[in-house]
């Protein structure tokens, strides 16, 4: 005889099995582009199928190799076919990346495209887990959003590193007090690009986490101390010194990551501030840096005591908002951001819940933001507002959650 109860595991379980069918679909799509991508050839720059593995990845570390510094922009013009510059990952990155980097193009591009999508998976297991979820089940249901959303398919598409940031900036956060030292290894990955690395060490100090914030710091430090000897023995202190300067300038120029540029690559306040108002203030980037670092650490402290779903929220938004980020990297909120929708159910009836279910749905946008969803807003709002929708929902998010946290814990910031 089939009771209630079994009725109600069988249901469970057929529509688990669903969702993960669902998810291996949409995988299978989000991995497409890795071997579909052509050859790189000088002809084809424009090609955006796996562009980052392309030109921050494959070919950075082959012109490590080959005995030269891929942070030297005018190098990987000449010898290789890339459309942008390396930008100032850790060092370590070229040795981390090696296996990726040694197989022909093809071969190393699905392997990397495979590997971003197991970095997704894990990610989405921490999620289930810090939500207090069933592993499995929440597991599923998490990674088949992932991978259907624009931000997941984005890591895939153009073969970025931000999954590997995610799960160390991720894992900092939900090991710093439990185990120390594995958070400060998580760390160490974060700081892999230093516009995470920075800010959320600065964050995770003046919280509390003064160990796993040097340590983790160190670590990374020390892993990229010996590439950095290569790179600098190959020429000369001064020479690597010019070459990050003009690493710095090239990329502050270029028209996606200029913080005038009115593309949608920025989610940081100030670019969001220019593309809004049309105006850009006298060190803008700076000011926004300092403000938002010093609103955020203040009141990250003060929701520890409270809720540390929300602290860690606001952190991951802190660190996103305060400089140069582009919308995938709210990534790095998505363990805390489902446990915070959790935490946001349990007390919908309370009045103070429903501003943090609000940043809540707002962080959701960059992920809902596909291909017809894109479409849509062009045609009824323009051009303009569809570059500007992601960040602008991510900065009013952060803000909202700065009033939630200053309701909360019942003082003024």
């Amino acid at each position: 005889m089939i009771t209630t109860t079994n009725r109600s595991a069988l249901a469970k379980t057929v529509l688990t099995a669903l969702v993960a069918l669902a998810g291996t679909l949409s995988a299978v799509r989000a991995l497409r582009p890795s071997w579909e991508a052509p050859l790189p050839t000088p002809q084809n720059l424009p090609e955006e199928r796996m562009q980052d593995f392309r030109d921050a990845l494959y070919f950075p570390v082959r012109e490590f190799l080959n005995g030269g510094n891929p942070y030297d922009p005018a190098v990987m013009f000449a010898h290789w076919p890339v459309r942008q510059n390396f930008n100032l990952y850790q060092p370590y990155h070229l040795v981390l990346h090696l296996p990726f980097a040694l197989p022909d193009y093809r071969v190393g591009a699905v392997a990397f495209a495979l590997a971003c999508l197991v970095l997704l998976i894990v990610l989405a297991t921490m999620a289930a887990g810090r939500a207090g979820l069933p592993l499995v089940a929440g597991t599923v249901v998490v990674a088949t959003l992932l991978v259907t959303s624009q931000v997941g398919k984005a890591q895939m598409y153009v073969g970025q590193v931000n999954p590997l940031i995610a799960v160390g900036a991720a894992g900092a956060l939900l090991l710093r007090t439990r185990s120390p030292g594995w958070a400060s290894a998580a760390l160490a990955l974060a700081w892999l690009k230093p516009q995470f690395g920075l800010p959320l060490a600065l964050l995770m100090f003046i919280r509390g986490d003064r160990k796993v914030a040097l340590l983790g710091t160190g670590i990374a430090a020390a892993a990229s101390l010996p590439v950095v000897v290569i790179l600098v023995l190959r020429t000369s202190v001064r020479e690597f010194l010019d070459v990050i300067s003009r690493n710095l300038a090239h990329a502050s120029h270029t028209g996606y990551g200029a913080v005038d540029s009115m593309t949608a690559q920025r989610v940081d306040l100030a670019a969001v501030f220019f593309r809004t108002t049309g105006w850009l203030p006298p060190a803008a980037e700076l000011l926004a840096l300092g403000g938002v670092l010093a609103v955020t650490a203040v009141l990250v402290r003060r929701l520890d005591r409270t809720s540390s779903e929300a602290a860690d929220v606001l952190t991951c938004l802190g660190v996103v908002v305060a400089l140069v980020h582009q919308p995938g990297d709210v990534l790095i909120a998505v363990p805390a951001l489902v446990a915070l929708a959790v935490t946001c159910w349990r007390n919908r009836k309370e009045r103070h819940w429903k501003l943090a279910a609000a940043a809540t749905l707002l962080v959701t946008v960059p992920f809902a933001h596909l291909y017809f969803v894109d479409t849509a807003i062009k045609e009824l709002l323009g051009a303009r507002a569809s570059v500007t929708l992601d960040g602008l929902a991510v900065v009013a998010a952060w803000g909202v959650l700065v009033v939630f946290a200053i309701r909360l814990t019942g003082r003024r910031a």
